[in-house]
């Protein structure tokens, strides 16, 4: 499951992908079908990287990422709007040893928000970059021989006409104005 670049930002429904940074903040496009696009202010909005949320554990904390696995190999996925018991006894099945003091019921109702809005995209099924790259056989490296390119000869910059390079050498003189006689 690849999830770079997917965040959350406060105060705002639903999720979106990171396109761009800038001075001020990131540039957001949302997952749904309109594709609106924000500029997410560094200085007032919170945004979370999904691929970086956990869930409050009984030992340790609980991947997010680890969830949604879970979640796509359960049998039945409840809705979200369905009623916090139903959400405790599915938590317990995808996230036995999430700790229920700590992960409230609207915490569930958002992450199977998310889990509905990236269910049916592309990057759900695919590798997480990451661990696609360290699971990778590293090739057989034989010794290779390396040129260097030969350097270009240094230019020198045309020389300047005799009369423009006095000119740049000589400092200018400033007229003074004429002093009255009285």
């Amino acid at each position: 499951m690849n999830l770079l670049g997917i965040v959350a930002v406060s105060g705002k429904p639903g999720l979106w992908k990171a396109l761009a940074q800038n001075k001020t903040g990131y540039i957001l496009e949302s997952l749904d079908v309109l594709k609106t696009k924000m500029v997410a202010n560094i200085s007032t909005a919170k945004i979370a990287a999904l691929n970086e949320i956990t869930l409050f554990g009984e030992d340790e904390d609980i991947k997010l990422v680890d969830v949604f696995e879970r979640m796509k190999n359960s049998a039945s996925v409840p809705d979200a709007k369905a009623d916090g018991k139903k959400l405790r006894d599915f938590f317990r099945e995808v996230a036995p040893d999430h700790d229920e003091e700590k992960v409230y019921a609207s915490d569930m109702k958002k992450v199977l928000n998310w889990y509905s809005i990236i269910k049916d995209l592309p990057l759900f099924t695919e590798a997480d970059p990451t661990t696609a790259v360290a699971e990778e056989p590293a090739p057989a490296e034989e010794p290779a021989v390396v040129e260097e390119p030969a350097k270009p000869a240094a230019k020198k910059a045309p020389a300047k006409p005799a009369k423009e390079a006095d000119a740049e050498k000589a400092p200018a003189k400033a007229k003074k104005p004429a002093a009255k006689k009285a």
